[in-house]
């Protein structure tokens, strides 16, 4: 921000407009690389510095939240069925989960691989103090996974044809395999990773990042080891796919692919544009 200052200052100097003028320029100019940086930077660390009991119980909100986006895709799936266009309406509802898990400044296991290691490139924290963290949001979202799916499989808590909308996002998301479902999730945690980024210059759109990022995501069949856990366990408590497809053909990569996608895409890439300024 001092930086910006001294623009500002040396603007006033050299250039023929106004005091007013250069202050409008300067509200309207675009949010540099470098305040965005600091900005998530700043809320890494305060990630970071926070209680592991605290980290777990918004690691758990989170998992539980993320299961709105398999009830609005699924509802809305099994609704518009026979529309040619219903793949990509009902994708609108896979975003719930997220919108909700952003908006609620819950901890999800993807978004973290951006704001987390910031401060662990800036030098401020350790490795072993983002592994903690990884591994309680981690956990915390894959069991709040399997609570959900577990409250959806309710025998008569959803309509059959609900029921069988979800249990086919399940054995669409273990389908790919291991190869494959890497690919599609290192994608998946590029683009999460990305939406985080765009936040702080994002303001009062927000929600319209968070909408189009995992739409797309959604209508593109990626990988989202989160949302992608309640769909799956959803379909092997139901008995359509088993158990180590879930964990071996979908998580395992899933968790690998967004891990990837997320640090060394966005957080390695665009630390780098702005390591030399700051």
């Amino acid at each position: 921000m001092a930086d910006r200052q001294q623009i500002v200052d040396h603007e006033k100097r050299v250039s023929p407009l106004s005091d007013r003028e250069i202050h409008e320029a300067d509200e309207r100019s675009s949010t540099s690389a470098k305040v965005v940086h600091e900005a998530i930077r700043m809320e890494g660390t305060e990630e970071l510095d926070r209680p592991s009991a605290s980290i777990a119980w918004s690691g758990l909100a989170a998992g539980l939240t993320m299961g709105c986006s398999m009830l609005g895709q699924g509802i809305l799936r099994a609704s518009l069925r026979d529309a040619p266009w219903s793949e990509l309406l009902s994708a609108f509802g896979y975003s719930l989960g997220f919108l909700f898990v952003t908006m609620g400044r819950q901890q999800l296991f993807t978004e973290t691989t951006l704001t987390v290691m910031l401060p662990v490139l800036h030098r401020t924290h350790r490795f072993s103090a983002v592994a903690r963290y990884w591994g309680i949001v981690f956990a915390t979202n894959i069991v709040a996974t399997l609570l959900f799916a577990a409250a959806a499989s309710i025998p008569h808590l959803f309509k059959p044809e609900t029921v069988q909308a979800f249990t086919e996002l399940g054995v669409k998301a273990a389908s790919w395999g291991f190869a494959l479902t890497l690919i599609k999730a290192v994608v998946a945690g590029w683009l999460i990773a990305l939406m985080v980024w765009l936040m702080p210059a994002a303001s009062s759109a927000r929600f319209v990042i968070v909408i189009l990022v995992t739409w797309l995501i959604s209508v593109a069949e990626l990988s989202h080891v989160i949302a992608g856990s309640i769909e799956t366990a959803f379909a092997a408590m139901h008995g359509a796919i088993g158990w180590d497809t879930y964990a071996i053909g979908f998580l395992l990569p899933a968790l690998i692919g967004n891990s990837i996608g997320g640090v060394v895409f966005v957080a390695v890439l665009n630390h780098a544009q702005v390591k030399e300024e700051i």
